[in-house]
């Protein structure tokens, strides 16, 4: 056994990499091979050499860009000075997850396959190229590949004599026990479980708790869409950011939502308990606390109202002691049922708590400890920052859409981060959001004699209020804004601010107001209006053009 190792290295953006990396995992474990999965940039890269067999499951993100958590993995990887031998130890495979409707479909996966193989690597087979765009999603690729992995895998590590592979109706062990605690019994490891934090920048692990100054709404309260415009104080924090620079927030799930999830489970929210892992190795949550409540998991970590994954009915039917319910969900969680959970789950964006309503036989048969693999973590929301250090010292401003919206459901859908959001209210109290900020794809010039031209309609306009402000507070002008909403009077955001910009001289401004005639006119309509302006700005004076919406 000592040899069947097999290490999952995975680059997620939104959890679906992840969530991909961890069934290759479950399914290695059937096979009994020690397996580890692990996000690119929390594993030490220069391992790499010494390793025998590994799975790269990467997804692309934007224009054919790296996902956050293996960009640290994506520079090493690409450094000049490494030897073309020297990965020839290793077996590999790469799973690649992205949208045939970009042009640069899967680039990330396919590169790094052709990287590895420039450094030495085996390829096990030709990489596969999961897309969003197909019917049944990645899967569609995924299922047939992995079976072919597992074949070319189990060759090269045949199972010990003996063992058989694990069937899929038997429920692996949990990742993690979860003991109970009294409240008043002293953890021992408490204060080892967290480190106290050195004062570096705000960071995912560590956010800075900004205090909420003023939650604005900038539409007419007639207009169906409510639009805010949200000011963070950031005194203390150390950040430091530029225009196009985007602020990352952790939402958190509302009481309701919260106390309906426990008392369907039938947990008590104001236990306490910790964590201990299955398996030596295995790292807990870090943005859990050691010991938590109930009521902290499920408010500030659990993703209850995410529209759940395969894996969670493939997980969920194991609990499953109610027949009708069983089928229903292994019907769910295999390859020929995948249109069915589309039209169940995707296309009505149910979420995992109305989908845990739904089979209320299993939901009450669930081990708390299997929620942290049942349900994914909340993921932290990115927002265009829509101000300016220059302008607004210590200050964070974002403008946010309210999403909510009508499927076939009965209840609107709501987003879980701007929903909370725009709950909260300064004016009652001291209210805290956990946030941090992150460099964004957008850099403004250096020179500032070059003009700027910005397209940005309805909330798209947000990083380039932070622009005009910048440019503003350095004594630029050429700063050109194609603006474009429904309607003048409902949802012009900041037009008092604009109109004053007009009026120094520091703004040229094109409104396109959709609905306010009968023939609907865009922000394409306004440049096509205007080329001879933008072509001389662009030939004679090197503009440069940014779009955002």
């Amino acid at each position: 056994m000592a040899g069947r190792k097999l290490l999952v290295l995975f680059g997620s953006q939104t959890g679906t990499a992840q969530d991909t990396a961890e069934r290759i995992g479950r399914e290695a474990k059937r096979r009994h091979f020690q397996c580890r999965v692990e996000a690119l940039d929390s594993y030490d890269v220069a391992n790499l050499i010494n390793e025998l067999l590994v799975v790269f499951v990467c997804a692309t993100t934007g224009q054919g860009d790296p996902p956050d958590n293996m960009k640290v993995f994506w520079r090493f990887l690409f450094r000049k000075n490494l030897l073309p031998g020297s990965l020839c130890r290793l077996d590999f495979a790469v799973l690649g997850l992205g949208d045939s409707s970009y042009p640069k479909f899967n680039f990330v996966a396919k590169k790094l396959h052709k990287r590895v193989l420039q450094l030495g690597g085996n390829a096990l087979l030709p990489v596969a190229l999961g897309d969003d765009q197909h019917d049944l999603g990645p899967d569609a690729v995924i299922d047939p590949w992995l079976l072919t992995l597992w074949d070319r895998i189990l060759a090269l590590y045949p199972l010990p004599p003996g063992l058989e592979v694990i069937s899929p109706d038997t429920r692996l062990p949990p990742k993690y026990t979860l003991h109970y605690i009294t409240e008043d019994s002293p953890h021992p490891d408490a204060s080892l479980l967290q480190p106290a934090a050195p004062r570096a920048a705000p960071s995912e692990l560590h956010p800075f708790a900004a205090r909420m100054v003023s939650n604005q709404r900038v539409t007419a309260q007639s207009h169906f869409q409510d639009v805010r415009l949200i000011e963070f104080d950031v005194t203390g924090s150390g950040m430091m950011f530029s225009a196009g620079d985007v602020v990352m927030i952790q939402p958190q799930n509302c009481p309701e939502v919260v106390q309906q999830f426990c008392q369907l489970l039938r947990l008590d929210p104001d236990r306490h308990f910790v964590l201990k892992p299955t398996e030596p190795g295995t790292s807990l949550p870090a943005l859990l606390p050691q010991p938590c409540t109930i009521r902290h998991l499920v408010t500030h970590y659990l993703d209850i109202s995410c529209v759940p994954r395969r894996s969670f009915f493939e997980l969920l039917s194991s609990f499953s002691t109610n027949q009708l319910e069983q089928e229903k969900l292994q019907e769910f969680s295999s390859a020929q049922g995948q249109e069915e959970l589309y039209s169940y789950c995707n296309r009505p964006r149910r979420t995992t708590l109305e989908a845990l309503w739904d089979f209320p036989h299993t939901t009450c048969a669930i081990p708390p400890e299997y929620l942290l693999e049942l349900i994914p973590r909340i993921r932290p929301r990115a927002f265009s920052i829509a101000s300016s250090m220059l302008a607004h010292p210590q200050r964070i401003q974002i403008l946010m859409a309210v999403v909510r919206y009508r499927t076939r459901l009965s209840k609107p859908r709501r987003g879980l981060c701007s929903t909370w959001l725009a709950s909260l209210n300064p004016e009652q109290g001291d209210v805290r959001v956990p946030l941090w900020v992150k460099k964004g794809g957008m850099k403004f010039p250096a020179d500032p004699d070059t003009p700027v031209i910005m397209i940005g309609p309805g909330t798209g306009v947000a990083p380039f209020r932070a622009a005009i402000q910048e440019r503003v507070a350095q004594g630029r002008a050429g700063n050109c804004l194609f603006f474009g909403c429904r309607q003048k009077s409902q949802d012009f955001y900041c037009q008092a601010e604009w109109e004053e910009l007009v009026t120094k001289g520091f703004l040229t401004l094109f409104t396109a107001f959709s609905r306010d005639q009968e023939d609907k006119v865009y922000v394409q309509h306004r440049i096509r209006e205007n080329q001879r302006l933008v072509w001389e700005l662009l030939s004679s004076r090197n503009a440069h053009i940014y779009l955002a919406g």
